[in-house]
């Protein structure tokens, strides 16, 4: 596969996210994925069935890898595991590190494990104010823009900045 540039979700509420958020950047090089830019963070709601938790920080990473996407989600999964992630946990559970796949070039993929672009991209204002803070004509590879995804969504989702990542 030729080198592809891509974009990563990163969110934590459990510990020290900004540490987290942090290791993640650090850890991932290791793993073949090196990462070209960083958005600012974002303390959002929980999303999902357990409502009753900490706020998350989130934040978006571009990245360039040559992974195919299978391999690239085994990298993701395993940064979350090296930072303490249990995957034992009830989906949408409090969590030191979650790592998804936002998308990785023009590629439409799926598998049992994974869908590229996200099945959630469009529907999640967490993912896309920091997707489009690192570019703002950015859209999916059916030329769907995420900035009129973004329009539509309106207000629901409180999403709130909290600054570059310390």
């Amino acid at each position: 596969m030729p080198r592809r540039s891509g974009y990563l979700g990163l969110g934590s509420n459990v510990g020290d996210p900004a540490a987290h958020l942090r290791a993640a950047i650090e850890l991932l090089p290791a793993h073949g994925v090196a990462v070209e830019a960083v958005s600012s963070t974002y303390l959002t709601e929980p999303v999902g069935e357990i409502l009753d938790q900490p706020d998350f920080l989130n934040a978006v990473l571009r990245i360039a890898t040559d992974l195919e996407p299978e391999p690239l989600l085994d990298a993701c999964k395993a940064v979350e595991a090296e930072r303490g992630r249990s995957f034992d946990a009830p989906r949408h559970s409090p969590r030191p590190l979650d790592v998804d796949l936002l998308l990785l070039g023009d590629l439409e993929y799926a598998s049992d494990r994974l869908t590229l672009p996200h099945r959630q991209v469009t529907s999640r204002r967490f993912v896309l104010v920091p997707l489009l803070e690192l570019d703002p004509a950015l859209s999916l590879p059916d030329g769907t823009s995420l900035a009129a995804a973004l329009a539509a969504l309106g207000d629901g989702e409180r999403v709130e900045p909290a600054g570059p990542l310390p």
